[in-house]
């Protein structure tokens, strides 16, 4: 039974698995009292509220900027310095801004937690799936990656419902102090308990001048983002896989951001409503892991998956396996950490057009009655990210396994 091998293969994965898991769990069951206490505190009694639909934006695109470097850097340091002290450090920032809203709910705490959060998102989103995938690629073999890949965003749609149903239950002054005990105890667990896969770089300039030292690791940064953006581009396959996920995020990242302020705006929902939705998405998202996770190394599956909704989570693990069949194991978190800064592009430039788009359909101004036009916008990008992922060429991935496997005889022979 293949299901039953992928499953064995995950078990060596298991003390990665279950922080990022309850992680995961504590993130998304916060997402649906977000909007109803960030109007609440911003906008008291309108179901509009135009200032958080701005900050959203504005967060977004400060988000946007930074992860263009730190994205390419922590898979740089992920590779050099280990996966562990990496995924401690990143799952370990969403504490504070949600100890804020558990605190208090007023206005200052909430753009105190915009401030902490902006930081947040940029040390930790995005980076935490691609060290999990670099890590996962550490110890899993080439013909199995991308099975487990989409078990693992099948995992992750799993624990999506999870936070779900528990945000649809649990009284709104409960949830934050839940979301904190559970993001807490990530940290802890993966220190006890998870190992390291790749041995650090040893120092050799200890006794080097400050300043030197600074600048020597500035410009060893440097050329490290420049080899992977070589790496990227002379590569065929990691091209055009960039180029998908660049108009596939630019569109995903427009509809999310806007979407719960459009709903509420339009329909009047609440977290009860909000957490049903996003329910039924991640059901859709399980069922469609269960039905297709095999065929995630095949070409056609990231622009069918961003065609349809009910499997539009099949992206990430086809991409992750793309990019990963695509590149060398030592390259594994250079080329994941550059095609997640591309995404952080996409997203920088996303809310540009999206807030101001929202903000405007939704009021009284509007040139003509579409309130969710902003989302047709964004749909189209995700038509062209359909168009570019068309021109992925398999052969291409096909003949780089044989120059690999070309150059692991030569090594092993020598």
């Amino acid at each position: 039974m293949g299901w039953k091998s992928d499953l064995r293969e995950l078990k060596p994965l298991f003390h990665l698995l279950l922080p990022l898991c309850v992680h995961w769990i504590a993130e998304e069951m916060t997402v649906s009292v977000l909007v109803d206490v960030t109007t609440g505190a911003l906008c008291p009694g309108q179901s509009t509220c135009s200032e958080a639909i701005y900050i959203n934006g504005i967060q977004q695109t400060i988000v946007g900027v930074f992860k263009m470097v730190v994205l390419p850097l922590l898979g740089q340091l992920a590779d050099e310095y280990g996966r562990k002290p990496l995924l401690l450090l990143t799952v370990s920032t969403t504490i504070i801004p949600f100890a804020l809203l558990a605190w208090n709910h007023s206005k200052e705490f909430v753009y105190a937690y915009y401030v902490i959060r902006t930081i947040s998102y940029i040390i930790s989103q995005g980076s935490i799936f691609c060290i999990a995938v670099a890590y996962t690629a550490d110890i899993v073999s080439d013909s199995k990656r991308a099975a487990v890949f989409s078990w693992i965003t099948g995992l992750f749609s799993a624990s999506h419902v999870l936070g779900n149903i528990l945000a649809r239950f649990l009284p709104e002054r409960y949830i934050f102090l839940v979301s904190i005990a559970l993001l807490i105890f990530c940290p802890v667990y993966m220190q006890l308990f998870l190992k390291e896969t790749v041995k650090p770089a040893p120092r050799s300039d200890k006794d080097s001048a400050c300043l030197t030292k600074t600048l020597k690791v500035v410009k060893k940064r440097f050329e490290s983002m420049k080899d992977a953006a070589t790496l990227v581009m002379s590569n065929p396959t990691l091209r055009s896989i960039s180029l998908v996920s660049f108009f596939y995020e630019l569109g995903m990242s427009g509809i999310s951001s806007v979407l719960l302020y459009y709903l509420k705006a339009a329909f009047g929902f609440n977290k009860n409503q909000f957490s049903e939705i996003l329910m039924m998405v991640g059901i859709g998202s399980i069922a469609s892991q269960a039905l297709l996770y095999g065929l995630a190394w095949a070409a056609w599956v990231p622009y069918l998956s961003a065609s349809f909704g009910v499997i539009y989570v099949l992206v990430k693990p086809a991409t992750y396996a793309i990019i990963s069949k695509a590149s060398s194991s030592a390259n594994q978190g250079k080329a994941q950490g550059f095609v997640a800064g591309v995404q952080s592009i996409a997203s920088l430039l996303s809310p540009l057009a999206m807030s101001p788009l929202t903000s405007w359909f939704l009021s009284n101004n509007a040139p003509f009655n579409c309130k969710g036009f902003s989302i047709v916008v964004a749909s189209i990008c995700m038509v062209i990210s359909f168009c570019y992922a068309c021109l992925i060429e398999t052969d291409a991935i096909s003949s780089h396994d044989s120059e690999n496997d070309v150059e692991r005889s030569l090594l092993s022979a020598s």
